[in-house]
């Protein structure tokens, strides 16, 4: 395999952690108003206090269902233009990506350190350049290449299924100084997303409208968060908290060894 499709593939996987976490980070807040340590009414509470709460439940789960679209303009083929990944603290996961413009998507199945990833026709031909990806994508065809976080290649795209490096990242970024860090967060009106009842807590960052939904009944969760301005599109949902990632993994049949593609590749 090249060296530049390890690289690309190398840098899909930071990017889709980077467009999540760009999300996921609940924001600065000088609105100290409304706060209320009375009882368990999360609507009762301050915009900060609501944000804090948030950022603590999400730092404390031991697993999320994370779903993440950017519509943005500015999103090319080695973006993220989708995400819906069941991930944990062990870095299991499940799920799709699909990148931007014709970029293609591939399935993605990790459990410990071995890995499985099912690209289509699309994702071959972005990522290994020439006639390889042609080649690889009528060979490889509706089969998973399965290996280890050791071949930089799988590894590389995987990076995205660890909860717990989301998380410190998270912690790390919330509880920076940085002045250009979000201000003015406002508490808005209950309202429902996907059915539950959440908080929108808005603000603004370096020109773009930025809204964190929280559950306003039973555990702060963040439920949603929007991020919009020029250029930029991005919806990331966040659901089943703690609930276990699915530990199925595909058959012998439908995969082939990571070395057998870096063979075929060599060959081409």
């Amino acid at each position: 395999m090249s060296k530049m499709s390890r690289t690309r593939l190398r840098t899909a996987g930071a990017a889709c952690t980077a467009a999540a976490l760009a999300l996921l980070v609940p924001a600065c807040s000088d609105d100290k108003s409304g706060g209320s340590d009375k009882g368990d009414d999360t609507a009762d509470l301050s915009a900060q206090e609501i944000s804090d709460k948030a950022k603590q439940e999400l730092l404390d789960a031991k697993s999320v269902h994370l779903t993440l679209t950017d519509k943005g303009s500015d999103v090319d083929k080695d973006d993220p233009a989708a995400m819906d990944l069941a991930l944990d603290r062990d870095g299991n996961c499940t799920g799709t990506l699909r990148f931007g413009a014709g970029g293609g998507s591939a399935e993605l199945v990790k459990q410990g350190d071995k890995v499985w990833m099912k690209p289509d026709q699309a994702f071959w031909k972005n990522q290994v350049p020439g006639g390889q990806g042609e080649a690889a994508a009528e060979l490889f065809e509706d089969r998973y290449i399965h290996g280890t976080t050791k071949d930089p290649m799988l590894k590389g795209l995987a990076e995205v299924c660890d909860l717990k490096e989301l998380q410190e990242n998270v912690n790390d970024d919330a509880g920076s100084d940085d002045d250009d860090a979000p201000k003015n967060l406002r508490k808005g009106r209950v309202t429902t997303v996907d059915g539950t009842r959440v908080i929108p807590l808005t603000s603004k960052d370096d020109g773009k409208d930025n809204t964190l939904y929280v559950a306003a009944e039973g555990k702060p969760y963040l439920v949603r968060a929007t991020e919009k301005g020029s250029g930029t599109d991005k919806t990331t949902t966040l659901t089943d908290y703690d609930k276990p990632v699915p530990t199925k993994t595909p058959s012998a049949k439908d995969s082939v060894d990571v070395s057998k593609l870096e063979q075929e590749l060599k060959q081409t």
